[in-house]
């Protein structure tokens, strides 16, 4: 018996509407001119490692829990006295999400993450780089359904970076929004 893995509903999204859409809407003649995400990126910023080492571990196993992989430690890459921190020291936490995990973690901050945000009234618009990648900054992990109240020790900022091929900002913001991100409006 031969397993069958469907698609990702926000991959099966991209391929039956999103890429038709951009295809009419940019002119494109090929499929593989068209923006498509590339991969996603989370990263947690720990200077409070420095001086408690427990908290690296807490938010491994939140990472963990919210990306469904294993992250990775980043280090300091120079000595700043004034933050007490030396050349590699650890500093903060990332994850790269791609394929088919990339398109679960969207599907679920799109669907149940972001709704759950207070008085939540869209992600900024303004938030690309200019070659049509997008960050978004969360104030605390808490919002991540997968995240159990009770065992956090305090509430992290987390980023989030959507890596597309886009090559413009305005080609970016259409294949986000196609592929349901709430921008605020105007």
């Amino acid at each position: 018996m031969v397993a069958v893995r469907t698609l990702p509903r926000l991959e099966d999204k991209y391929r039956q509407e999103v890429l038709p859409a951009l295809m009419k809407e940019f002119g494109y003649r090929n499929v593989m001119q068209v923006p498509r995400l590339r991969k996603v990126v989370l990263n947690i910023g720990l200077g409070e490692a420095i001086q408690n080492a427990k908290a690296l571990e807490s938010a491994e196993r939140e990472m963990a829990a919210i990306s469904g992989q294993h992250p990775v430690v980043t280090r300091a890459k120079k000595s700043i006295a004034s933050f007490k921190v030396r050349t590699g020291m650890p500093v903060g936490m990332m994850v790269t999400l791609r394929g088919r995990r990339m398109y679960e973690f969207l599907d679920r901050l799109l669907n149940a993450t972001l709704p759950r945000i207070r008085d939540f009234r869209g992600v900024s618009r303004s938030s690309f780089d200019g070659r049509g990648n997008y960050s978004l900054g969360l104030k605390d992990q808490l919002i991540f359904p997968e995240i159990d109240y009770d065992k956090v020790e305090r509430p992290r900022g987390l980023e989030v970076t959507v890596v597309t091929t886009a090559a413009t900002d305005e080609e970016g913001r259409r294949l986000l929004e196609l592929l349901g991100f709430p921008f605020t409006r105007g």
